[in-house]
């Protein structure tokens, strides 16, 4: 029986260790990646929004809806799962999302869901909601910057396939 070495340690407490899981170093390194990209705090490019998306949604098993808040230097005001969903779907509801970026003071926002399934091209759906939620928000005057989906390691991204 083969067993797998780690040099990182969990405390237990009370002065005691165990050596840690892969899972355990990976949910840690993904957790140190995630506060280093809120830290930097503005998303510059596609790529930094890409990032921050894969990172957050990319290991899902059911559906999630999330935004980026930014202000109007583009920087981070926070990541927010809106809705969840299962396997092969999820309700968005625009009056809300609208409610979260007023609540925020959020001069834009990236919108972010993923596929399960691991296929990241966009359904129809997905371009009725992004039409919709770019409507309602541009009423009060905050900007749909991107649609980004995520699926099987890979993110598409409404904005660089000219769809905003």
């Amino acid at each position: 029986m083969t067993t797998e070495h780690f040099d990182h340690y969990i405390h237990l407490g009370n002065g005691i260790f165990r050596p840690a899981t892969a899972d355990q170093i990976i949910a840690t390194a993904m957790r140190a990646l995630d506060a280093k990209i809120i830290r930097h705090g503005s998303i510059a490019s596609p790529a930094d929004a890409k990032a921050l998306a894969c990172l957050r949604l990319g290991q899902l098993k059911h559906e999630v809806f999330a935004a980026i808040f930014v202000d109007a230097q583009h920087r981070i005001i926070e990541f927010v799962e809106l809705f969840r969903g299962t396997l092969t779907q999820t309700s968005v509801y625009p009056r809300e999302v609208v409610i979260e970026a007023l609540n925020r003071h959020a001069h834009g926002l990236v919108i972010v869901h993923n596929h399960p399934s691991g296929y990241p091209e966009p359904s129809r759906a997905d371009e009725l909601l992004t039409s919709t939620l770019k409507s309602a928000l541009a009423l009060v005057d905050v900007r749909l910057l991107d649609h980004l989906v995520v699926a099987g390691g890979q993110v598409v991204s409404f904005a660089e396939r000219g769809l905003l």
